[in-house]
């Protein structure tokens, strides 16, 4: 595998997108466990480890509490109960409450119920309902979109975790609950087609590296666009990446004939928020390209203290896929947000389309509304999430809403912040460990969510062993060799940095899914692995002297 890709299946696995070529690297890491003590040590995927454990507590007490309301409708013998009803149930959740404070979860309920009393002004009895009614799950979504409380709970956690605590002024988000940020993304790309506002072969941008689907979907027969990959190329004095994005590669946005930019921010794998530079230049970007429509993915930014997504900063042209599973562990559950300001470019082109497109469009919402002109983008992308046809029985089950509001709760009532600070000194204590094992200390940045790492080996090729090796490298070898034999060698997996288009030699590792002190074998075993192909560049030289 070390040598330059040249057989039929090789070549086929170099076109992989890095999550399918992974069970081939898994493979390999899997055959030299057989033959050895060692662990597999599988950093490839992003899966976290840990889960946030107030709210899940909370879920499961509020749980309880709702049975007890269905069995107080009517019990049968038979198993079968009601469902709770609204009228009177909020003072029995506060003597249910006071019955069980020593139950976990419930001291969190208490709590997030104040806050949402407090600080929502919610309806105590309808606040409750929802939480009863939702978590029971014995009713469809309704409305569609997302449930009330929780849109107003969610709503309010967005503008801690993404705007930093200062929401944009006079700009309130609309919330679409779905399942996870990956369904979010389906149902902006089929939107954005339906309603003709990205059609076959318009250009768009994307920012790189980035998520591999964002580079696969609009390769799709069905969208086909010509694509601007914006790199985040930028070096240090040093010669280190600092992946951030030239103002000169900004600047070509201002040309009206991109129409998207799509963003990871912070991205990934770099796992590094756009610095303020690249904010203000893509602010320059609208004033001369109004009409640029902006996706940003902003699962990762909870991880950055004080981040701020470009939803905050350009509110009217951007829209947000918030997903919950990173910083709550919480992948399984497949809950994320879809956040649009209420004014928004996306209506205005709406509103601007010809005469023709309009028609057409009012006859495929036609079952929706009577005044299908009015019919928001956003309540567009829902009924779009399930073929129009099936609006009515749209939406995220009312179970996972539930756990999505008391996450969100679970950050708005810690007052001291020290989920959030905790996790985020987790995180970087994994970095840490992984770049001193390798034997390089990262100066500390602000911008770096720490998620990822992506470590480019043919600068450190250079660094370690100089320019005369790192031609060796790159020579001699496909960048798949390094990756293939850090598996094969050291049963560790990371993922190849070129399949998020990162730089060619570029490997991905997950800071998520292992314990700080398998980051100090990874980090050795990275090293090791450089080390050896330096040795047969060594070798190969003293064989031709």
């Amino acid at each position: 595998m070390d040598n330059l890709i040249n057989s039929p299946l090789d070549k086929e696995l170099s076109k992989l997108s890095p999550f399918e070529l992974k069970g081939h690297i898994i493979a390999m890491a899997n055959e030299k466990v057989r033959k050895s003590a060692n662990t597999m040590l599988n950093a490839g995927r992003g899966n976290p480890n840990w889960v946030a454990e107030e709210a899940r507590d909370a879920f499961f007490a509020l749980g309880q509490f709702a049975m007890t309301e269905c069995r107080r409708d009517f019990s049968m013998s038979e198993g079968i109960a009601g469902v709770p009803q609204k009228e009177g149930i909020s003072v029995r959740f506060q003597t249910w409450l006071r019955e069980n404070a020593s139950t976990p979860g419930v001291s969190f309920l208490a709590r997030a119920y104040e806050y949402c009393l407090m600080e929502l002004s919610a309806d105590s009895d309808g606040l409750v309902e929802e939480w009863a009614g939702g978590i029971v799950g014995h009713e469809y979504p309704t409305p569609p979109r997302i449930l009330q409380y929780t849109e107003s709970i969610c709503r309010r956690y967005l503008e801690w975790a993404i705007c930093a605590g200062n929401p944009p002024e006079g700009n309130t988000f609309d919330l679409f609950a779905v399942e996870g940020s990956t369904a979010g993304m389906c149902y902006c790309f089929d939107v954005l087609k339906q309603n003709f506002l990205l059609n076959k072969g318009d250009s768009i941008a994307i920012m790189v590296p980035v998520f591999t689907p964002y580079l696969e979907i609009p390769e799709l027969e069905e969208f086909d666009y010509t694509m601007l990959n914006v790199k985040a190329d930028t070096m240090s004095p040093d010669g280190l990446h600092t992946w951030q994005y030239n103002p000169d590669d900004i600047e070509k946005l201002k040309d009206p004939r991109y129409k998207m930019l799509f963003v990871t921010n912070p991205s990934n794998p770099p796992s590094y928020a756009i610095d303020r530079a690249t904010v203000e230049a893509l602010k320059e970007v609208v004033k001369a390209n109004p009409d640029l429509m902006i996706l940003t993915d902003d699962v990762y930014g909870t991880l950055v203290d004080g981040y701020r997504s470009l939803i905050a900063d350009l509110p009217f042209n951007a829209m947000s896929c918030y997903s919950f599973s990173k910083y709550f562990g919480a992948t399984g559950w497949r809950i994320a947000l879809t956040a649009v300001s209420r004014e928004n470019v996306f209506d205005k082109l709406i509103s601007r389309l010809p005469q023709e497109k309009k028609e057409a469009l009012r006859k495929r919402y036609q079952t929706l509304t009577l005044d299908v002109d009015s019919l928001k983008f956003i309540d567009r992308m829902v009924a779009e999430s399930r073929l129009i046809a099936l609006n009515h029985t749209a939406g995220l089950s009312t179970p996972q809403q539930i756990q999505m509001a008391l996450f969100s709760l679970g950050s708005l009532i810690d007052k001291d912040d020290s989920y959030h600070k905790r996790m985020i000194k987790l995180i970087h204590d994994r970095y840490d460990a992984l770049w001193r094992s390798f034997g390089f200390h990262t100066p500390d940045d602000p911008l770096r969510a720490d998620y990822y790492s992506e470590i480019d080996m043919m600068v450190w090729a250079k660094k370690l062993h100089g320019e005369e090796f790192a031609r060796y490298m790159e020579e001699t070898y496909n960048p798949l060799a390094f990756v293939f034999r850090l598996a094969s060698e050291t049963g560790c997996v990371v993922l190849n940095g070129d399949g998020f288009d990162g730089p060619a030699w570029s490997i991905r590792v997950s800071l998520a899914n292992l314990d700080e002190e398998d980051y100090v074998r990874l980090g050795t075993n990275i090293r090791q692995i450089l080390n050896q192909f330096a040795d047969d560049w060594k070798a190969s030289r003293k064989a031709t002297d």
